[in-house]
């Protein structure tokens, strides 16, 4: 069956999510208009004429959080992310036809790192990255106002092939020298870029989807999981741990993000009846290497 047309704006369509996501709506004869730092320094008036005609917004922008957390830095990653968002709601407001979806991302980052979480777990940390996102869902969500349907994704750690975080640790682990950080017994909850993109192109007209969804695997691991199937799909050792102290002295605060993380699962997409096609990280991860 044939699907429906639609012309989507995307924020941070440049970037590894977006580019994967511009290229399955381009395969389905969706109309893309890709969102930069150009349209960013527009006006809401001006970003508003530049989306005329769309009817879904994919709101992905955002800078990185592996960086040194210098205040400069933390006020960057701030308006790169809440400012951002409440000028793209603004200019939709002022749209003569206001886009019928808005989906937009967050980070599982929003949970402590204690416990499993669910989309039913109110359990935020009370930290910098859990301010930040609940500021940033909160935004997104000012997108009902006018009539939106809006879907909010918490992001894992996604998974793919040529970019994401797998392109920036593969390099150690092809040359033999990968290993764990610290102990390794960090929860790492992940996505594979491929069920990530799936369930995006499903939530674009699934009036279903409505509200907070864990865009991660059913099967959360550790980091000392991760690094098993990493050193089993290319046959290297894995023996070489890196120290926390060398990670904080690299990127300060913002080492949590390397150095913890939060055992997560996506009960709303499994309720949902979505079907994972990597399940296990051992099968994302021997993909994700196959050329």
């Amino acid at each position: 069956m044939k699907k429906e047309s639609h012309v989507i704006g995307i924020s941070g369509a440049s970037g590894f999510v977006g580019s994967n996501l511009c290229r399955k709506f381009q395969e389905n004869d969706w109309k893309v208009i890709s969102l930069g730092r150009k349209e960013f320094a527009l006006s809401p008036e001006s970003l508003a004429e530049r989306l005329q005609g769309v009817d879904v917004i994919i709101n992905l922008a955002g800078a990185p959080v592996i960086k040194r957390w210098t205040n400069t830095y933390m006020k960057i990653m701030y308006q790169s992310r809440i400012t951002l968002t409440k000028k793209f709601v603004n200019a939709c407001s002022l749209m003569e036809n206001t886009p019928r979806v808005f989906l937009s991302a967050s980070a599982i980052g929003c949970y402590t790192p204690t416990g499993t979480h669910t989309e039913d777990d109110n359990n935020l940390a009370n930290d910098f990255l859990g301010h930040l996102t609940s500021d940033w869902e909160h935004e997104a969500f000012r997108a009902k106002e006018f009539g939106s349907r809006v879907a909010v994704f918490r992001f894992g750690v996604v998974l793919g092939q040529d970019g994401g975080a797998l392109a920036k640790m593969i390099l150690p682990f092809k040359l033999g020298v990968g290993g764990t950080i610290g102990n390794g017994k960090q929860p790492f909850s992940w996505i594979h870029i491929k069920d990530l993109v799936r369930v995006f192109e499903i939530a674009v007209d699934d009036p279903s989807y409505e509200g907070v969804y864990n865009m991660t695997a059913p099967n959360p691991t550790t980091n000392l999981g991760l690094t098993k199937a990493l050193g089993n799909a290319l046959s290297r050792p894995t023996i070489l741990p890196v120290p926390v102290f060398v990670l904080r002295l690299l990127y300060g605060e913002g080492a949590q993000v390397l150095t913890s993380g939060q055992t997560v699962l996506p009960k709303r997409i499994l309720d949902s009846g979505f079907k994972y096609n990597f399940s296990s990280i051992k099968e994302a991860v021997t993909d994700c290497l196959i050329k």
